[in-house]
This record gives structure tokens, sequence and C-alpha cells, in this order.
């Protein structure tokens, strides 16, 4: 987010994160896929690509922040229509050399604001690893924005990392708000500070509240997995 290790003033609004992670994930876009090829990790994540296609079999589907659509082309498989968004064009230069479902769309949208969306219908949204780049005070708001664009009964389903000691970077630090921070370096030398939080499943639901039914979490070593229908 920074190359200056101190957080800057405007780090926990809106705004400063959308610009903060957009710099990040930018700067990350040609190393980003090499995460996915951590060998501790390998079983869990064949097991959510294998679950993720049927999850959406059918549907019109919105995902939010696809960066190089690592799980775009495992979730879109079966779906009807696949609008993958994000808002950095590096990223989506290399979603955009993968060999996608024909029912992908990729478009740059901001996951904070939802810019230039519309009002386009969808009966099922998929974000991974998103949730945990939003601030805990932001993530209500954040939710009703997001089912603001789903119709009822619509189906989510959000992914995103468990911390484990070994394999996960570090946190830094936690601020007032209970959020917890990253210190991330890149291949070309720059230090990133990085908000990534690690909900419990108590906290997750917390989160929901009343917004949703039919909710299920599935915990595994490196990853966790929420899917819940919208209310």
């Amino acid at each position: 987010m920074t190359t200056n290790p101190e957080p800057a003033a405007a780090a926990n609004t809106a705004a400063g994160l959308a610009t903060d992670l957009a710099d990040y994930y930018a700067r990350r876009a040609a190393e980003y896929d090499a995460i996915y090829r951590k060998p501790e990790r390998q079983a869990d994540l064949r097991v959510m690509e294998a679950a993720l296609p049927a999850c959406f079999s059918g549907r019109r589907v919105l995902e939010i922040a696809c960066g190089t659509a690592w799980w775009t082309l495992h979730g879109a498989r079966d779906a009807k229509r696949w609008l993958a968004t994000d808002l950095n064009d590096e990223t989506l230069a290399v979603a955009r050399s993968k060999p996608l479902p024909a029912s992908v769309e990729l478009r740059t949208m901001d996951a904070f604001t939802f810019d230039g969306l519309g009002a386009e219908g969808f009966d099922a949204a998929f974000a991974g690893h998103w949730w945990s780049h939003l601030p805990r005070a932001q993530l209500p708001d954040w939710l009703d924005l997001l089912h603001a664009h789903l119709e009822p009964g619509a189906r989510v389903v959000m992914l995103d990392n468990c911390y484990v000691e070994g394999s996960s970077t570090p946190i830094a630090r936690r601020d007032a708000e209970g959020n917890t921070w990253q210190q991330r370096r890149l291949a070309d030398g720059s230090t990133h500070e990085v908000l990534k939080n690690f909900p419990t499943e108590a906290e997750a639901r917390a989160a929901l509240g009343g917004r949703a039914q039919r909710v299920r979490w599935t915990g595994h070593a490196h990853y966790w997995v929420l899917d819940y229908t919208l209310s």
C-alpha cells in the first residue's frame, strides 16, 4: 500500500484503501498467481476449485475483485453469465490471457463503490480474497451495497485465507478497530502495508446478521468458504 512502513493517515477510509490497494495489486499483478503455488495449500485449492462450478451452474454471477481471474476460471465453468470485475488494468490484463469460459465478461469496477455497474441484475455473487481487505467497521455497509445489486434469493459465495503461522505473512499490527495489517514486499523491492483481516466463523455470521439465510461456513486448513442465500 505504501513504500513507507508507517500507515498513511487516510488508510482506514474507503478512498484511501481503494487507492492503496490499487497501487499494491497493480505492482503485484505479474507475480500474483505465485501465491497459489505454495505446496502446503494445494490440497485445499483442489477441493475448492472442484466445488465452485456447482454453486453457480446456470446463474448470472457478479464477481468482485477478480484479480488475475484464478477463481473465475473455475467458478464460471457452468454459469449462464459471469461478470468479473476489478479496478486494475494490470490484473485484468493477466486475466485476459487465460482460457476463460465463454460466459465471462471482464470489466473495470471499483469494488468499494460499484461505480459503473448500473442496474444489471444478478442472481449470484462471488468474491475470492476480498472480505479480508474490508475494514471491520465498513463491512455491514459494504454487504448492503453488494446485496442491492442482487436479486432476492441470490446465492453468494465468499472465500478467503485463514491465518496459518509459517504460511501466512505475519501480522504487523492491529489497529484500534481490530483490523490487522501485514507488511508485504514485492519483487520490485517496494514494501506495502496491507489490510488483511482473518475473521472467525462467528464474526462472519455476525456481520451477515439478518441479511442471509442458509448460511454455511466451510473451514479448510488454509482457507474458509462462506456460502449463503440472500434473504
